[in-house]
């Protein structure tokens, strides 16, 4: 069953959702990392695949996929590390966040296979313009996956295609350019977010660059839920030595803390 069209995810009042990159520090510790934020409420998980020339991607997780590149991590061992993380307890929804390159790579069917029998729910391809996506979409609703769509404020003249083919839930980019921390986000947001409630059936979620409760706070008042990415990834980074040592447990703890004060 796809967790993202449950009645829990899709009926929830306001959702957040923390990304993540597989294999960094540790595959072991991502999957440490990814049971923890289920403890701490979080309502879906974005799952980053590292890839060596990331786009969409700021320097925080740029950085982020490099240490996991270094780790070995492949597009492959990153879904075996969402089955193994089902294996331990992982319920709620997934969502494998890649570029295209590395799916044509392995080839679309395999990809989607072993999505499938990780149990993954939601696939989002940064790269993948809308109109060019009508072949892994088919391949997606064959598995019972989303194939999540984005949308920005520059969408203007195919926003409507965009939202009418949204599965799962859109993505909303707050801001031009890509990933990372911000301190200011244009004002015509909140119009434009409005905008697309209105022409999608599915909930809206808004990323790139919240990264503080207020931001959090803010977003979830103009849209369904929020995605936080570069703020909690360079929490990671700076606990990398304690999160592959012996105090793990101080590390997911303060982890545990820092999303908590997000949702708070």
């Amino acid at each position: 069953m796809n967790r993202l069209l449950s009645d829990t995810f899709q009926n929830k009042e306001k959702r957040f959702v923390p990304y993540i990159m597989a294999g960094d520090p540790a595959m072991d510790a991502s999957i440490d990392i990814a049971l923890t934020l289920q403890a701490a409420g979080v309502d879906a998980l974005e799952w980053g695949v590292p890839f060596s020339d990331p786009l969409a991607d700021g320097p925080v997780i740029q950085a982020a996929g490099q240490r996991s590149l270094q780790q070995g991590t492949t597009l492959m061992s990153a879904i075996a590390g969402v089955k193994k993380a089902r294996e331990k307890g992982l319920t709620i929804p997934v969502i494998l966040f890649t570029y295209i390159n590395p799916v044509l790579a392995y080839g679309t069917d395999p990809v989607i296979a072993a999505m499938k029998a990780a149990e993954i729910d939601g696939l989002l391809i940064p790269d993948l313009p809308v109109e060019e996506s009508d072949d892994i979409r088919l391949s997606c609703n064959r598995a019972d996956i989303s194939l999540i769509s984005l949308v920005t404020l520059s969408s203007t003249l195919r926003m409507e295609k965009i939202c009418r083919t949204g599965q799962g839930f859109l993505y909303f980019v707050s801001s031009l350019g890509v990933t990372g921390t911000r301190t200011q986000f244009a004002k015509e947001i909140a119009e434009t977010v409005q905008t697309v409630k209105e022409l999608s059936s599915v909930p809206v979620l808004i990323g790139f660059g919240v990264s503080k409760p207020e931001h959090v706070q803010y977003f979830q008042s103009i849209a369904d839920g929020v995605i936080v990415g570069s703020a909690l990834v360079r929490f990671i980074a700076e606990r990398h030595q304690e999160l592959t040592g012996a105090v793990k447990e101080n590390a997911l703890n303060e982890i545990k803390g820092f999303v908590l004060e997000l949702i708070s």
